[in-house]
């Protein structure tokens, strides 16, 4: 029997508070719903959690006190109910009705009354609940990283609040071996798929509205890839030619390394990861392309594991991160991040940088990217990096609307605009 999809929101949610990672959650409870019941299991647990920490604070306001450990699925749909009551269409009573309704299916038909209750309540009084909340938590973001984001962006921290609480757009990469930008917006055309060309990319499509890959024309032929804007410009900053030997550090699940190849079809690829589990997904998208690349399971900070191969010409370093620029498609980062997070990814960061470096070509050319908005993962690995490296310069294009910082270029994320990512391009002398 199906589970209501109320039940396994709730369920997906309470293990992302558990400390769990909501793609591998969310895609156990899919399967376990009925098809018709999938797009409104996303949309609740996607939604619930880029609001987490404002529905968590409202929670803390509406009970007398915190719910046990052991009833965290109850605390999850209470955060569920709320987000139903604040941020979306759903009729309140059929919000308030169906969000009870859901403890019998969790086993916890004594929380029908406290549920109903507190929910009720927050319909009377939202207002004064909402004015009461400390501005992080009005904001939607956990303290760490409203700090930060003030503290880094102050300008543009109301236009990264709003995007980090938005619904993304789906942006689409053409492969330009099989077809150009206007052919396949023709093609989307013809399907009745409203879509306009990307304003950084020349091969970024975005989407009016998302829909299912499988109703993009030529998708599963290989025509089109989903990847954001910002990070099209991986391969188009680090420019591979024919006949190079590339290195993608870092490549699961394998989008930039695909699109390095639609760029240069005649380079040597080798995509590395340190999860051999999820190169399956980079050969899964190299097999969907049509392209072929050596595979490598390993750590690229490991100076070793390459040992008696020939240096590369260009060489990626997506650096692992705290995601900070990507909390809209990942809002589970907002639960499961914590303030000490981008030091310690930062000295993991440097520590892959530095690898890669020895195996890069005289001449060559590496490029450093993060999806973080945060200094110390970003300049605060280049900078060190650099001044540690007499052979190494940066030598990072100019982004269109991207910040210039001291060593690279930040694009925020914007509603209905781009990714936050950071570009560091960086030459070896010869």
């Amino acid at each position: 029997m199906a589970l209501a999809a109320r039940a396994a929101a709730a369920g997906v949610i309470a293990g992302v508070l558990a400390g769990r990672s909501l793609d591998a959650l969310l895609a156990g409870a899919q399967a376990r719903v009925a098809e018709r019941d999938r797009p409104l299991l996303a949309q609740l647990c996607y939604g619930t959690l880029r609001l987490a920490p404002r529905l968590d604070a409202l929670a803390g306001q509406l009970l007398d006190r915190p719910l046990r450990r052991k009833d965290r699925d109850v605390h999850a749909l209470l955060l569920l109910g709320l987000y139903q009551l604040s941020d979306t269409r759903i009729p309140d009573h059929a919000a308030v009705a169906e969000t009870v309704a859901a403890t019998g299916d969790l086993g916890k038909p004594w929380a029908r009354g406290l549920l109903n209750a507190v929910l009720r309540r927050f319909q009377r009084e939202r207002a004064e609940l909402e004015a009461a909340l400390a501005p992080a938590a009005r904001a939607a973001h956990p303290d760490w990283l409203f700090a930060a984001m003030a503290a880094e962006w102050p300008d543009a921290l109301d236009r990264l609040v709003a995007a980090n609480n938005s619904q993304p757009p789906l942006t689409l990469r053409v492969n330009r071996q099989h077809l150009g930008r206007d052919a396949a917006l023709a093609a989307l055309a013809a399907a009745g798929i409203e879509a306009s060309p990307g304003r950084l990319s020349e091969d970024a499509i975005t989407l009016a509205r998302p829909c299912p890959v499988e109703a993009l024309p030529g998708f599963a032929e290989g025509d089109l890839s989903v990847q954001d804007e910002a990070a099209q410009l991986a391969a188009v900053l680090l420019a591979p030619r024919d006949g190079d030997r590339v290195l993608d550090a870092c490549a699961a699940p394998g989008g930039k390394a695909c699109h390095l190849l639609e760029l240069a079809p005649g380079c040597e690829l080798t995509a590395m990861d340190v999860d051999a589990a999820r190169l399956a997904r980079v050969r899964e998208n190299l097999d969907r392309l049509g392209f072929s690349a050596q595979l490598v399971a390993g750590d690229a900070a490991d100076p070793a594991l390459l040992d008696g191969s020939a240096p590369f010409d260009r060489i990626l370093v997506d650096a692992p991160c705290s995601g900070s620029g990507v909390v809209r498609r990942h809002p589970d980062i907002k639960v499961l991040r914590r303030d000490a997070d981008a030091g310690q990814l930062a000295a993991r960061q440097g520590a892959i940088l530095a690898g890669c470096w020895a195996r890069l070509a005289p001449g060559g050319r590496l490029l450093y990217a993060t999806c973080s908005l945060l200094g110390a993962e970003n300049d605060g690995v280049v900078g060190p990096f650099l001044a540690g490296h007499a052979d190494a310069r940066e030598c990072t294009p100019a982004v269109a609307g991207a910040e210039r910082t001291t060593h690279g270029y930040q694009l925020l994320p914007a509603v209905d605009g781009t990714d936050g990512l950071f570009y560091a391009l960086l030459a070896k002398a010869s």
